[in-house]
């Protein structure tokens, strides 16, 4: 695995994301690869968050670089998983994926084990940019 790349994320996904963390009945491995996501991030307020920057509710396009496949994905909180794209971020590629830059390339855990490579290609939607806050 590589060194993961710079992350940054904003104040108010911060909150939200501990408050989540704090309501959770198990602490397992994916509450604690997101605990150390949020600890190595750059905090940023919600109106000075780059459009290219992944935040909770984006909708990203990314690509597998092993296979070329691409995917588009929504980046949510738990209870609104469901639907076509919509990861969770307490999953695996959803912890990788948060405050990613357009470009920056992560390794994602395969449920085989195996790192596959995930670069983010674009940030279709992201609330901030749209001036979504309330979310």
């Amino acid at each position: 695995m590589t060194t993961p790349p710079p992350i940054t994320i904003t104040r108010l996904d911060l909150q939200r994301l501990e408050r989540l963390l704090d309501s959770l009945d198990e602490y397992g491995p994916a509450a604690e690869a997101l605990e150390a996501e949020l600890a190595r991030a750059q905090v940023v307020g919600h109106d000075e968050v780059p459009s290219g920057v992944v935040t909770m509710n984006s909708t990203v396009r990314c690509r597998e670089e092993g296979s070329g496949k691409e995917y588009h994905l929504t980046l949510v909180y738990p209870d609104a998983v469901g639907g076509e794209g919509k990861v969770s971020i307490l999953a695996p590629v959803g912890t990788a994926l948060l405050g990613l830059s357009c470009g920056q390339t992560i390794d994602w855990p395969a449920p085989s084990g195996k790192p596959l490579k995930l670069t983010l290609l674009e940030v279709e939607y992201q609330p901030e940019a749209a001036g979504a806050y309330a979310r």
